[in-house]
């Protein structure tokens, strides 16, 4: 880096990217701040430079006590280690050591006293929520939102019939031919847990989903322009129930709000849908199979006179991009729901969802929505 590019970053003054330092003695100081760069997407830290943007005058000696220091805080201080890159930038007012942490890949990252930092504008917090600590093992595949028991739902949940007839079509015997009880049976298949089922388990299986986990409904709702409006539209639903009943209704929902176009056949001869059907097939699934269900609200199925909206909670989990996942690239965030889904959904999990809806209808486009932890794929529908 040259001088005049430092001067240019001081001018701008510290954010969650940029930190400033007149000198760092203390260890567990330095190491508190790598562990919250890479808990926070990387960033850089200059030593040298005073809060104000003025230089402190730092030597040689400096340099190599600055060093060791990086090396031994990266190392031993920083659970799991780092690896960060160091430089030093000569100035008219001394040496400047520019210390860069990039992302960290093994997240959460933590001191050696086992406390979780994150970056909070220009400084830095400790992690003490809940949620955000979960969120950060949830991204380490560590624990996934499809495998949490589910308080109340023991083995009465469970709808059998529902289930012995899965059992039966997908697995060619029946559940007596097991010699199992029923509850070791489906602690086996990874659906319960110390006597609860977990959150696949009453998504898949349970009488009554939406007694369990009410906020993992699909809220449907079809308006008559371009804008949410918030006492008028045309159709609205709270579709919930097992999982694959709720996909068969969120199809239906846009199916019967969207045009149909009859395409040269007979008047009696139902139109084709303006949007393929294996495109909202595959863009449903997705919504359902792949949203974060440690986030309490629901998927959002929306339609309006111009487009399709699905909000699906949570963002693109880890390192995905909407680009790589237009190449097929996936990150099954929920493992075990993605497991059954390929015996009861139109859907793959090989990651050509994508792909597919996109070869059959172009007009889709993705954003990932960090901020307000969503992801959204908007349907842009031809005008008459």
């Amino acid at each position: 880096m040259e001088a005049t590019e430092l001067l240019e970053i001081i001018g701008r003054g510290e954010d969650s990217k940029h930190q400033f330092k007149a000198d760092v003695t203390n260890g567990l100081s330095l190491a508190q701040e790598m562990v919250a760069f890479s808990n926070s997407g990387g960033g850089t830290l200059f030593v040298g430079v005073s809060d104000d943007g003025t230089f402190s005058g730092l030597n040689q000696k400096d340099m190599g006590r600055l060093n060791s220091l990086v090396s031994n805080a990266a190392s031993q201080s920083v659970r799991p280690p780092v690896n960060p890159r160091t430089e030093n930038i000569a100035t008219s007012d001394g040496l400047v050591m520019r210390i860069e942490v990039s992302n960290g890949v093994g997240k959460p990252y933590m001191d050696k006293n086992g406390v979780i930092w994150v970056k909070s504008g220009a400084d830095k917090r400790k992690a003490t929520s809940r949620e955000e600590i979960q969120r950060f093992y949830q991204s380490a595949g560590l624990i996934h939102g499809d495998e949490r028991p589910v308080p109340g739902a023991d083995i009465a949940a469970l709808d059998p019939d529902y289930f012995r007839d899965f059992f039966a079509r997908n697995f060619s015997e029946s559940l007596e031919d097991q010699g199992l009880p029923l509850p070791a049976l489906l602690e086996n298949m990874n659906l319960m847990q110390g006597g609860l089922l977990n959150v696949s388990g009453v998504l898949l299986f349970a009488k009554n989903p939406g007694l369990r986990l009410p906020a993992f409904i699909v809220k449907a709702i079809a308006f008559p322009g371009n804008e949410i409006h918030a006492t008028s539209y045309l159709d609205n639903q709270d579709i919930t129930g097992k999982i694959a009943d709720v996909f068969q209704q969120s199809l239906g929902f846009v199916l019967r709000n969207i045009r149909h176009i009859q395409g040269g056949r007979g008047v009696n001869a139902p139109g084709k849908p303006e949007i393929p059907r294996i495109v909202l097939e595959e863009l449903i699934a997705n919504a359902l199979i792949h949203r974060d269900y440690f986030i309490s609200a629901p998927v959002k199925l929306l339609i309006f006179s111009d487009r399709v909206e699905i909000h699906s909670p949570g963002h693109l989990p880890n390192n995905l991009t909407i680009e790589n996942i237009k190449l097929g690239n996936s990150n099954i965030r929920n493992p075990i729901l993605a497991s059954y889904a390929t015996k009861i959904l139109p859907y793959r999990g090989i990651g050509s969802g994508i792909i597919r809806a996109l070869r059959e209808y172009p007009a889709i486009d993705f954003a990932d929505d960090h901020d307000g932890n969503r992801f959204l794929v908007t349907i842009r529908r031809h005008r008459k």
